[in-house]
């Protein structure tokens, strides 16, 4: 007999295909990125991402609540401030965007889970990841002088109501200045998200549109990874970890599946990957010229994540995906 026969006896009744299903989605792995904006009663969709918006802190509440029903429970922020200059100083300002919409948030969702965006490129008006220096005749990001305001960052948004802060600068020695800086302002009980391996990628672009937050020169190449290196994620974990990361983050998820893999087996942390704004945008084109089935091709996209060792998903999807598994 073919030696496969007893394989495709597990898949022939679908009630069988589920109890031996090895990797279950639900709404509760998922973390929503969400879009707060200065103003009153703004929904602003965002062209390249459909179904997600810029939204004003009034309209957040009810998009916080909407999901929260569907059984989303975990909420990224990312912030488009009012006005910007050269450090980015409204991010760690008490009356900032993200600020405000925690303090509207916390006392109205105490059951849900608030991660901030911890980063400047949304903030400077240069749209780079902290402040800039000459270095070898070019601009680029002054690492060491960015720590202490990315400490003053994530300690403003935990005495906000953060419940995480999450770094995504790529800056070296981030995490240690950050547990430094939350430790010394009573916020010892804050875990940090860090994205140890954030790559210098091509899916980014909508977020960009998103976030209002494009380079005004160059790229960001200097300081996030190179998409051929999978060692060199390795080493960027293991020094996030040691600096006192509590979840480490690869991003993005659906071409760095092996990073993901090689990550959870080699430091069995709690792992989350970043779904991003580009990976989302070509599964919703290619729904809208009927091309694939967005539902099934999303769930496929979503498990496979997961499957690879993610603990937790990031993903513009996450609205959609905890309707389909209702």
């Amino acid at each position: 007999m073919f030696p496969q026969t007893r394989l495709r006896r597990l898949r022939y009744h679908p009630v069988v295909r589920d109890l031996v299903r090895e990797t279950e989605l639900s709404p509760s792995d998922f973390i929503l990125p969400l879009f707060v904006r200065p103003g009153t009663n703004i929904k602003k969709e965002i062209a390249s991402m459909p179904g997600n918006y810029q939204l004003s802190v009034d309209r957040l509440i009810d998009e916080v609540g909407a999901a929260m029903k569907l059984g989303v429970r975990a909420f990224l922020f990312f912030g488009i401030p009012s006005g910007k200059d050269a450090q980015g100083s409204t991010a760690w300002q008490e009356d900032g965007i993200v600020q405000k919409a925690l303090r509207a948030l916390r006392p109205a969702f105490k059951d849900s889970l608030l991660i901030t965006d911890e980063c400047f490129c949304e903030y400077t008006d240069h749209g780079h990841c902290g402040i800039l220096c000459e270095q070898g005749g070019r601009m680029d990001v002054d690492n060491d002088a960015t720590l202490p305001n990315l400490a003053r960052q994530c300690v403003s948004h935990a005495q906000a109501g953060a419940d995480i802060v999450a770094p995504s600068g790529m800056m070296d020695g981030m995490v240690s200045a950050i547990r430094a800086g939350l430790d010394a302002a009573g916020c010892t009980h804050i875990p940090i998200m860090s994205y140890a391996a954030k790559y210098a990628s091509g899916f980014y672009g909508p977020f960009r549109d998103a976030a209002e937050s494009p380079p005004s020169f160059g790229d960001r190449s200097c300081y996030q990874m190179d998409p051929a290196n999978s060692n060199e994620a390795l080493r960027e974990v293991a020094l996030d970890i040691e600096e006192g990361a509590d979840i480490i983050m690869v991003k993005p998820a659906l071409s760095y599946l092996d990073i993901i893999r090689r990550v959870k087996d080699r430091f069995a942390m709690p792992t989350a990957a970043y779904n991003v704004s580009g990976e989302f945008a070509m599964v919703k084109a290619a729904a809208q010229k009927g091309w694939i089935d967005e539902r099934r091709v999303t769930m496929e996209i979503l498990t496979s994540i997961k499957r690879a060792g993610a603990d937790m998903i990031l993903t513009y999807h996450a609205l959609d995906a905890a309707k389909w598994l209702r």
